[in-house]
């Protein structure tokens, strides 16, 4: 992580206001979180300010919610944080930052789904979501490509976290990995891509989801990448009814590939959870629990 060398505090925000969307300046800001590569500051009730603090490619990230989410918001059935204005690099900030919409609830690491419903709203969500994406889309930094380009790096999470002793069958979670990365590769267009859904990325209120956050790896490319949040955010039992109400449905191609990326999703869960429960830096305990929850479900399933 590079985290920026200028402090951001309440009183740096309102000051950024000020100087170029004043009309927003009056208004309280208060810390609403610090993420992997953003700042989250609210303002007021309904609104919020993001800025980059914690690595380098964060700038590009912001740059290009902006230019995207607007149009692609209004056509999904969940709130998502949609940016209102663009705030622009300058003595006091070096950096670009953006205001957003406030979107309530409380992230899935910390408030897990429990509703089988929720597989329902889920599968509304990507349906939505997951249109054709025009020609000039970003591309995935590295999601919604091949598979197999992920292979060594699905070998170093498991070898990882297999010698800290988080992994109880490594073979098994191996039979998982091989069969998706054996899929035939997805020829349909490339389609809009959320690309990083995983619990911290996703809100609930009331054991259902309520709004999704975090579009900064917006792209376009393969739904597997996507459909893999159906084994890292329900609840035991929901995952065949997500299958169902997603449209059109995945051919079975899809759903191996789907979930080889829940394999890699949940791994990288399963070490940042460790590293938070070891109080390294970048580490997040709640990412843990549902990490393996989703290793389990998928070697489960497997076997079944």
């Amino acid at each position: 992580m590079t985290h920026t060398t200028t402090e951001i505090t309440a009183e740096l925000v309102q000051e950024l206001l000020h100087e170029q969307h004043a009309d927003l300046a009056d208004r309280p800001v208060r810390l609403g979180a610090r993420g992997w590569d953003n700042q989250l500051w609210r303002l007021g009730e309904d609104l919020a300010v993001r800025l980059p603090w914690a690595t380098e490619s964060a700038d590009a990230l912001l740059r290009k919610e902006h230019a995207w989410l607007p149009s692609l918001a209004q056509g999904l059935p969940l709130p998502v944080p949609v940016p209102q204005r663009l705030g622009a690099p300058s003595e006091r900030f070096p950096r670009p930052w953006i205001v957003t919409t406030w979107v309530p609830g409380t992230p899935a690491d910390r408030a897990p789904v429990t509703s089988a419903e929720s597989a329902d709203t889920l599968a509304a969500f990507l349906t939505a979501l997951h249109r054709p994406a025009p020609e000039r889309a970003p591309s995935g930094r590295d999601r919604g490509g091949p598979l197999a380009e992920h292979a060594e790096g699905f070998a170093q999470q498991l070898t990882e976290a297999t010698g800290h002793g988080l992994i109880p069958d490594p073979d098994a979670v191996h039979a998982v990995w091989d069969d998706a990365a054996r899929a035939p590769r997805w020829s349909g267009p490339p389609l809009w891509l959320h690309a990083d859904l995983h619990p911290a990325n996703v809100l609930t209120a009331d054991g259902t989801f309520c709004g999704v956050i975090d579009f900064g790896d917006l792209c376009a490319g393969d739904p597997a990448c996507d459909l893999a949040a159906a084994w890292l955010l329900l609840p035991d039992g929901a995952t065949e009814r997500f299958h169902r109400a997603y449209r059109p449905a995945a051919d079975a191609a899809t759903l191996r590939r789907a979930r080889g990326w829940a394999v890699l999703k949940a791994l990288a869960c399963i070490l940042i959870g460790h590293a938070g429960d070891q109080g390294r830096p970048g580490g997040k305990p709640s990412w843990g629990p549902p990490g393996h929850a989703s290793l389990r479900r998928l070697v489960a399933s497997a076997a079944g």
